[in-house]
């Protein structure tokens, strides 16, 4: 089995042999009031606490890691110093150490004051659910890019949390001839992060500047976009390769997307646009990620339409959904055109097809066996009618290879002839476009 990297609060690596980390996880229920008649407490992100952790154990074994035990609290509010209080660390404690667990899962993010008091407390490192995650996004990130991103967001989140003593510094604290070289080593880690995110800042202004010199190249010809988004784990990745035909990665794991990728594809009307896959959401996804990958999710602002891709096998599907919008208002991207696709139709009853295929609104399909591909495809055409296609004939000049090159991109040709130094077309493509085109038509 591959190693893991898992990092602590500090940074220091907390996984790195060839067996499986074994980890506890933690989940707090503050017993928020419900919004389902009838259902338990929910958290914020909708879920009910024991459906919150199962999501945690998911992230976990998509980290390499193994769950030995899991332990449950209900509390009115979140303790202070400890997120648990005392007692529990203390039952805590125990399960540690006769699981002889490698890491303690925390289902919240812990403040400074909590990780440094509950790491000097227990007998192994403890992590928060949003280092979970950022762990997990090291490990899939392969472009610079995604590297540049992950490693930002990384040291964004762990600033804050530097303390001057924990396992890795036990021996400073208190007294005389030990306070100075312990606050001076924190001062040196400090300026030291803070050194190196301005410099990743600097490199990822670099990248978006490249994107939006590709962007623009591209708004040169005008092909539309539309942006896969959807839940981690949706099957987004399966979905861009059916509709290209590329070969992407695609996992059951969470967040095997990192990098984004752009592929063009014909619609039914023979017109092309481009096909972007991007990263998953997750409830309550990392702020730090969030504004780290703003380079790679301009791809989602962008676009001219989003896909909503749902597993429509997942029993927390609306909660799912709700997460993705709030990503999506975030970016200021809601307001645009929206296609619902409900995927893995085909771990679904006959029956329950039979429901979703009646819905309107919605393109249910299977990415794994291609069902549905034809009528998402329609749908992608219908989404874009306000552009809508019309034909023309044009006489460009030879010498205008700009023109020319534009027109094979991004509009069907239906004929085409010599006149001279002139190519007679037969054209059919964007009324935007074709309005640009004036001046050649025949």
């Amino acid at each position: 089995m591959r190693s893991t990297t898992l990092r602590d609060g500090r940074g220091h690596a907390i996984l790195g042999r060839a067996i499986p980390e074994r980890a506890i996880l933690v989940g707090v229920d503050f017993g928020r009031s419900t919004i389902r008649p009838g259902a338990a407490p929910l958290t914020a992100a909708g879920l009910t606490p024991e459906e919150s952790l199962a999501e945690l154990r998911e992230l976990l074994l998509s980290a390499g890691g193994e769950v030995v035990a899991e332990l449950m609290q209900r509390r009115p509010k979140p303790d202070p110093a400890t997120l648990i209080g005392s007692g529990k660390v203390e039952e805590l404690e125990g399960i540690a150490l006769s699981t002889e667990a490698d890491v303690i899962l925390f289902d919240h993010d812990l403040s400074p004051t909590q990780l440094k008091n509950l790491d000097a407390a227990l007998p192994c490192r403890v992590l928060d659910r949003t280092q979970l995650i950022l762990d997990i996004f090291a490990r899939h990130a392969r472009t610079r890019e995604g590297q540049l991103q992950v490693e930002l967001a990384q040291l964004e989140y762990m600033l804050p949390r530097l303390t001057g003593r924990g396992k890795a510094m036990s021996q400073l604290g208190g007294g005389i001839g030990t306070r100075g070289p312990g606050e001076t080593k924190l001062e040196t880690d400090r300026r030291r992060i803070q050194r190196r995110i301005d410099h990743l800042k600097e490199e990822l202004e670099a990248v978006r500047r490249v994107r939006r010199q590709q962007r623009q190249r591209r708004e040169a010809v005008p092909v539309p976009t539309v942006a896969l988004v959807g839940y981690t784990n949706a099957g987004k990745s399966t979905l861009f390769n059916q509709l290209t035909g590329a070969a992407v990665l695609a996992s059951s794991r969470m967040f095997a997307t990192l990098d984004p990728k752009l592929r063009a594809i014909q619609l039914p009307s023979r017109r092309k646009v481009l096909l972007s896959d991007t990263v998953g959401f997750i409830r309550n996804l990392p702020h730090t990620l969030v504004t780290s990958f703003r380079a790679t999710l301009e791809e989602v602002e962008k676009a001219e339409i989003l896909l909503h891709v749902r597993d429509a096998s997942s029993e927390y599907g609306e909660e799912q959904k709700l997460q993705v919008e709030k990503v999506l208002t975030e970016l200021n991207a809601l307001d645009k055109p929206v296609i619902e696709v409900l995927n893995k139709m085909d771990l679904l009853s006959e029956e329950e097809q039979a429901g979703l295929n009646s819905r309107g609104g919605i393109v249910p399909v299977s990415a794994q066996n291609g069902d549905g591909m034809e009528r998402l495809l329609e749908a992608i055409d219908l989404a874009l009618i306000k552009d809508p296609l019309v034909e023309a004939e044009l006489l460009i000049p030879q010498s205008d290879g700009a023109t020319l090159a534009a027109i094979e991109a991004g509009m069907v040709i239906h004929e085409r002839s010599f006149e001279g130094n002139a190519v007679k077309m037969r054209v059919t493509g964007p009324a935007s476009f074709l309005g640009k085109l004036r001046n050649y038509s025949d």
